[in-house]
């Protein structure tokens, strides 16, 4: 039986940590610090090793990866592979350890979409397929040899919470693939096409302010990549809100106008309004246009700036 150790840290990774540790058994695990959250300041444990700890798996929880005690533990457990589903950035001292690999699950089919957003990234440029690639981890960033992929076609209107979910279903298929494909020793990793390279860069909040001078098509892309978090923000009538998810209307407004009519919003674009279907307003919870309509105060109609 191989020995694994797995890395890891959000909701995402849970379901591979599990299907992993159910075939083969895991060593250790390896996740982020606990972090204090709320206001009481409650040390939080990332999902990884909550999942960990009902599992009665080793934890190590290192804050500096190049941290020689750190290191001499992994090496203790004499791994033949280690496993990273959205973790942190390996140095060499710590991906160079296993006798066969570290190998990492990456939520788009690179060389497409490097980088630590490629779920928001590949709905907001309109993607029709993406999926999960594994890949030889080393040193540059999602540049490693593939191992394997496995394409998702994405159904039109889909948001990046949607897709999150799909390919967190499908992730632990291709982690078990890929270390069986591994310990035959019967594989030829491919070397990834530079020409084709694309980065998904981390996405901050100046980012997803939306600019309604663009088509329907684009802005759809653009909100649903975006949903539910960090979510795309506008003002109307100086109420910032997050809009999560919207049709493409028959209507035509112009570029930033919009009307409340019906129990709808209307906004318009450079051809399409959008018909807007759920948004968040301000430190209040995420909801239907119908509600939000319902505690509007403001201009029905009227022009926002961006």
């Amino acid at each position: 039986m191989a020995n694994i150790i797995f890395m890891g840290t959000p909701e995402f990774s849970v379901p591979t940590l599990e299907e992993i540790n159910h075939k083969y058994g895991i060593k250790c695990v390896v996740t982020v610090p606990d972090k204090p959250q709320g206001r009481g300041l409650k040390l939080a444990y990332s999902p990884v090793k909550q999942k960990a700890l009902e599992l009665n798996i080793p934890i190590l929880q290192p804050e500096k990866l190049k941290d020689e005690i750190f290191i001499n533990q992994l090496k203790s457990y004499n791994p033949d592979i280690i496993v990273v589903v959205a973790f942190r950035i390996l140095p060499q001292e710590v991906f160079s350890i296993p006798k066969i690999a570290t190998f990492n699950i990456h939520a788009s089919l690179l060389p497409k979409y490097r980088g630590a957003a490629p779920i928001n990234h590949a709905i907001i440029n309109g993607e029709k397929i993406t999926g999960l690639t594994t890949f030889i981890i080393k040193e540059k960033v999602d540049t490693g040899n593939i191992l394997l992929k496995k394409e998702i076609e994405l159904y039109d209107g889909i948001t990046a919470g949607e897709l999150h979910d799909i390919l967190m279903i499908e992730a632990p298929k291709i982690a078990i693939d890929t270390i069986e494909l591994l310990l035959s020793g019967k594989y030829n990793a491919l070397p990834q096409n530079e020409i084709e390279a694309t980065p998904a860069p981390k996405i901050f909040r100046d980012f997803c302010k939306i600019n309604w001078n663009n088509s329907a098509v684009n802005l759809r892309n653009f909100i649903h990549g975006l949903s539910p978090y960090p979510g795309a923000f506008t003002k109307i009538c100086d109420n910032t809100v997050k809009i999560l998810r919207v049709k493409i209307s028959n209507h035509k407004l112009e570029p930033s106008q919009f009307i409340i009519t019906n129990n709808n919003l209307l906004i318009g674009s450079i051809d399409n309004a959008l018909e807007i279907l759920e948004i968040q307003p301000e430190n209040k919870k995420v909801m239907n246009i119908k509600d939000f309509i319902n505690g509007w105060r403001f201009e029905k109609s009227g022009k926002i700036e961006f």
